[in-house]
């Protein structure tokens, strides 16, 4: 006779054993501790952290076998390795000099960036709470995504950098909605970048900066509708709920309760200094090797691809905008660096008679949408789905938007 009983214990006992998913950032557990499995020993003090664990209690690595991932098996490390060899062999090459110097150019371009980037990202990591986070950003309010619109805002960095800010608030809590309207708003903007932009378009940049925002908005309200059927993945949603957890959580106490606790000791700056560090660390080891992939790429198509086939295929009409389409999801450049070719494209049209601002608009905002960079991080570290929706939802905001930029200006 058959065993029902034992029948479900053998099919589901394995799958909970086997699941070795971090409970702190969603990736591959490979280190066991607290019964759960870790990434790494950062992802263990952040778990202790959050959950007060006594210090007796807490995860000893010394006297623990190492079970991690050897450095040679590291995607940072092994992509790190590779790209130095080909720079090297690139250099001595006189054919491949060009891809050289486009990569250097492009590293100079945005250092500084990424590294401000992950700063950021791992002062977050240190001294932000999950729960800040899923207070404003984990909600399914519309204003939850007006609060992801102004927090890019006032993020003052490039996509590139601003990537690394968005997979940490995602794994604070963030939904993926708000992280979507916050990656879409950030790189066009923000205070420095509309400076830039007005400084090469005039009062046209005002069109851009308000076209970003209305397109991060609209996003964003989507994604919220398409993870209330559950369409999307989001770790931090309950198929579009709020966290009844937090309905009693007030972060004005809770800050002014963590600064009168907190002693400014050299002990406890150190920790805080280290903690920061850590977090950056841990952060650059998950985003930074896909970085680096979509530099070379973008170095490839810098130094293989001539810039003049934008201007002569670039025309104000329906044809010119798929164009400049398919080119902006070629060339992947950060925001400082496209908004001189994006102006490029429209001077020339000008010149010709035949003004496109839409193009040049379609440039810069494809280039955000379609960044394979970006899409690349966002099905690693959230979901294929929701990487996919980006495009499919922004991309004809955008052309609409151009072809109307094309015809009335």
């Amino acid at each position: 006779m058959l065993n029902w009983k034992m029948l479900y214990l053998a099919l589901v006992i394995p799958s909970v054993i086997m699941d070795k998913t971090c409970p702190i950032c969603g990736m591959k557990g490979t280190i066991p501790a607290h019964d759960h499995y870790f990434c790494s020993e950062h992802c263990i003090k952040r778990y202790e952290r959050e959950k007060n664990i006594y210090e007796e209690k807490k995860y000893c690595p010394s006297c623990t076998v190492k079970t991690g991932t050897p450095w040679y098996k590291e995607k940072l490390y092994v992509i790190t390795i590779i790209t130095i060899i080909v720079l090297i062999i690139s250099y001595f090459v006189t054919q491949l000099n060009p891809f050289f110097d486009a990569f250097k150019e492009y590293l100079l371009l945005i250092w500084w960036a990424i590294l401000i980037g992950f700063f950021i990202g791992g002062i977050i990591d240190y001294f932000i709470p999950r729960e800040y986070i899923e207070k404003y950003l984990s909600r399914h309010r519309k204003r939850t995504i007006i609060y992801s619109v102004i927090f890019g805002f006032i993020m003052s960095a490039c996509s590139h950098g601003i990537l690394a800010i968005a997979i940490e608030l995602y794994k604070k809590g963030a939904s993926t909605s708000s992280v979507v309207a916050f990656l879409l708003a950030s790189p066009w903007a923000n205070l420095p970048i509309t400076i830039l932009l007005f400084g090469f378009f005039g009062l046209k940049a005002f069109l851009i900066v308000v076209s970003a925002l209305i397109i991060a908005i609209i996003t964003g309200l989507i994604f919220q509708a398409l993870e209330r059927r559950g369409m999307v993945e989001c770790q931090q949603c309950i198929l579009g709920k709020d966290k009844p957890v937090l309905t009693d959580f007030s972060i004005r106490k809770d800050i002014s309760k963590r600064w009168n606790a907190f002693q400014f000791t050299r002990h406890n700056i150190w920790e805080a200094i280290k903690g920061t560090i850590e977090g950056s660390w841990a952060l650059t080891k998950m985003v930074m090797w896909w970085l680096i992939i979509g530099m070379i790429m973008a170095a490839i198509a810098r130094a293989y691809i001539p810039s003049h086939l934008f201007e002569e295929y670039m025309g104000p009409t329906i044809l010119g905008l798929l164009v400049t389409l398919l080119f902006a999801t070629i060339i992947e450049v950060c925001s400082e660096g496209s908004s001189p070719l994006a102006f490029e494209i429209y001077d020339k049209s000008v010149q010709a008679g035949a003004p496109a601002f839409g193009n040049s608009f379609t440039f810069l905002m494809a280039g955000v949408a379609t960044d394979y960079t970006e899409i690349g991080l966002i099905w690693h570290n959230i979901g294929r789905k929701a990487a996919l929706w980006i495009p499919i939802i922004t991309v004809p905001q955008i052309l609409i938007l151009g072809y109307i930029f094309n015809i009335f200006l």
